[in-house]
This record gives C-alpha cells, sequence and structure tokens, in this order.
C-alpha cells in the first residue's frame, strides 16, 4: 500500500484527474458484472468508498469486491481484490457533513427515491432533488454508508517503462503477511 500511495502522491502532483476515482467491481443478483466509478478517499484507517444504503452497490460490497484506479499522468494502473467493512456510524454522520451541498441533497433525495430509480426526465428530477425534506441543522441521513476497504491482493502494472516492456506485479496478503510475485504483463 505504500507503493500506491507513492504513485497515487505522484498522480494528484501531476493533477491527474483520475487520482480521486477508483472503478468499483461487484456482481449483481443475476450474476452480471456492474461497475462504477467512485471517490477513493483517504482515510486514517486507509481507503474508503462512501454509498448510501438504497443503492444496489451497497449489497454487492458486503464481502469481497474489486477496486481498480488508472492514473495516465504516471501510466500506472492498480487492481485490488479488497474485503470491505462498514465504517462506523459516527465517522459517516463526521464525513458527510465534508460533503460539497449537491451530495448532500441527493443524499437526501434517495431517502425518498432510491438510487437507480426512472424518472419522468432530467427536469423532474431536479424538481425532486428540490422538495426531497431535509431536517435543519443538516445531518447525514439514515441510508449514508461507507466502507472502508482492505485489500486481500493487488496487481500494479506500470507502463511507463525505458524499454517498452510493461512492469507487472502481484502483492498478496496470506496470514498477515505480504507476498510479492513478478508477472508477465
Amino acid at each position: 500500500m505504500l507503493r500506491f500511495q507513492e504513485d497515487r502522491r505522484r498522480a494528484r502532483e501531476a493533477e491527474d484527474p483520475m487520482a480521486a476515482v477508483c472503478v468499483l467491481a461487484t456482481v449483481d443478483e443475476n450474476s452480471i458484472p456492474q461497475a462504477r466509478t467512485l471517490v477513493l478517499r483517504d482515510i486514517a484507517e486507509g481507503l474508503a468508498i462512501y454509498i448510501n444504503a438504497s443503492s444496489p452497490k451497497w449489497q454487492q460490497c458486503q464481502d469481497m469486491v474489486a477496486i481498480q484506479t488508472w492514473w495516465p499522468s504516471v501510466q500506472v494502473q492498480y487492481r485490488m481484490h479488497v474485503r470491505c467493512q462498514e465504517l462506523p456510524a459516527q465517522h459517516i454522520a463526521d464525513s458527510w457533513q465534508l460533503r460539497p451541498a449537491a451530495p448532500k441533497n441527493l443524499d437526501w433525495l434517495y431517502e425518498q427515491n432510491a438510487q437507480g430509480n426512472a424518472v419522468k426526465d432530467r427536469n423532474d428530477l431536479l424538481a425532486q432533488l428540490e422538495r426531497a425534506p431535509k431536517p435543519e441543522p443538516l445531518v447525514a441521513p439514515p441510508g449514508a454508508r461507507g466502507l472502508i476497504i482492505m485489500p486481500q491482493k493487488i496487481e500494479r502494472l506500470d507502463l511507463n517503462q525505458a524499454n517498452g516492456v510493461h512492469d507487472r506485479c502481484s502483492y498478496s496478503l496470506h496470514a498477515g503477511e505480504w507476498t510479492q510475485e513478478t508477472l508477465v504483463p
């Protein structure tokens, strides 16, 4: 994870717009793969993603999922198999206050109309968003959730090699110890 953090720091310094996000891959109830882009947060305990309980991805993230990052500025990709652990309610309440206004309002809309539901059109969505009841003071809704992601396997692919041969390696966690292997790219 130290290498991941160093590569991510370099991507941020390069103002890589992908440095803030990851792709979360899950499997739905029909065994169909699902992938979506989420903000990947740094928290004291490691890496986290925030999800609303009304989203199908909440149920899909209850055990093992895959996370992928790609940072074009440094030509590095990470693929991780991770276990998910729900963040405590107090953490969610505190961190939710740091969210921008639009996502906060959407979180309250999700309490009335679940994420992914169809609406008439964008104007209807914006009207629902405006009408969604919100408490005063504004606090995290019951559906706000977060997951700390705990990598079990990490693959790093570095395309930025002078000789053109990609550097690909795998790190696996077994009984609390990480092992490393070099892979054919």
